[in-house]
């Protein structure tokens, strides 16, 4: 399963034939595999004592061949063929059993105190835990990922912001053109109480600049909706064959007098899309509003971060900032333990073994349901 975890997850099929399977089980396991397969203690005992393990401890170095497969994307993995099942007799039935091979892809951030990135850390720094558990394998760990973006600017077209949304589209032209490398692709969109695809998937810098240029404001807020709506029609619905990173960066005050869907239903429709929300705020007041904090609860519930602006021209700040962050950004794949594709919230509790830094990474992910 990948989460951009394939995070939801997204599952790759392999095939084998029944007599691989009586050949594996009759077989002795491996030391390894044999502590995998051993009882796992009690839900309340594991809720009671969440301790994060290094994923890498000191006494257990990464293997060479460890290190060296971390350095390699992982392979898609491909239907497995026995001579038998290779060349099927039309008089003899064939058996097959269908496994789902489940990773999941974290993105996630470092920062000291101050909020200064931090970068170079090792893979033996961090613990994990997904649902409770250590993860069965740890398949590749990135610094500075160069995962590719694809990236939906999401500007507030109602009223409210009229007197701004000049600002705002110089602002987001002005990042596309920084962030957007080779095999990236961005869209544009607009919202008020309905929302405007001013610009579909490309990586065409010229046609996202015409697209944020014909937006127009006007009318009420219905933010939720529209979140809940991108991430489903234009994040959910991609196909990747590889990991990618989903980012979303929302231009709004927050403020929500339309929607249906609540706060709540656009946050999982986010998790659900593997999808990370970069807020920055419009609300320029010296105080901080209610809009202010619905952006930095869906932020943080996602990984993501809300950037609150003392100046309207302090937006670009804000698109550089983001910049900054996806740059110095870390990619962790790994495979969860007790994976069950039953469409259940996993929780992840990531962190960093010195208690100086502090990761930001989203809260959880839905499994897959069967197919």
């Amino acid at each position: 399963m990948r989460v951009t975890l394939r995070d939801q997850a997204v599952s790759s099929l392999f095939v084998v034939s029944i007599t691989t399977v009586f050949t594996l089980l009759l077989s002795p396991l491996p030391s390894d595999a044999r502590a995998a397969t051993a009882p796992q203690p009690p839900a309340a005992a594991r809720q009671t004592s969440p301790t994060v393990q290094p994923l890498f401890p000191a006494s257990q170095p990464p293997t060479q061949a460890q290190s060296s497969a971390a350095q390699h994307s992982v392979p898609t993995p491909r239907p497995v063929q026995t001579p038998d099942s290779a060349t099927p007799s039309s008089s003899r039935p064939i058996t097959t059993i269908k496994v789902q091979a489940n990773e999941v892809v974290l993105i996630f951030t470092v920062t000291d105190k101050k909020g200064r990135f931090i970068t170079g850390l090792k893979r033996e720094s961090f613990g994990l835990l997904d649902d409770g558990r250590p993860p069965v394998a740890v398949l590749n760990f990135t610094q500075q990922t160069n995962l590719p973006l694809r990236v939906g600017i999401m500007l507030d077209t109602s009223s409210s912001i009229r007197q701004r949304f000049q600002f705002e589209q110089d602002s987001a032209i002005g990042f596309l053109r920084q962030i957007l490398h080779r095999g990236d692709l961005a869209f544009v969109e607009g919202f008020d109480i309905q929302t405007d695809l001013a610009q579909s998937f490309t990586d065409n810098i010229a046609l996202l600049n015409r697209g944020i240029r014909k937006l127009r404001p006007g009318g009420g807020t219905a933010l939720f909706d529209a979140l809940h709506k991108a991430c489903r029609d234009q994040m959910l619905n991609l196909r990747e064959e590889g990991a990618v990173r989903r980012i979303l960066i929302l231009v709004s005050d927050g403020d929500d007098n339309y929607s249906r869907y609540q706060n709540s239903d656009a946050i999982k429709m986010c998790q659900r899309a593997e999808t990370i929300i970069y807020a920055i705020s419009t609300n320029i007041s010296p105080n901080k509003s209610k809009g202010d904090e619905v952006l930095r609860v869906i932020s943080e519930a996602t990984g993501g971060q809300a950037l609150y602006p003392v100046r309207i021209e302090d937006v670009a700040t804000g698109f550089r900032k983001i910049e900054e962050e996806l740059r110095s950004q870390y990619s962790l794949i790994y495979r969860p333990a007790a994976f069950k594709n039953d469409g259940s919230f996993r929780t992840i509790n990531l962190q960093v073994i010195d208690r100086r830094y502090k990761v930001r990474v989203h809260k959880g992910y839905f499994a897959p349901r069967p197919e």
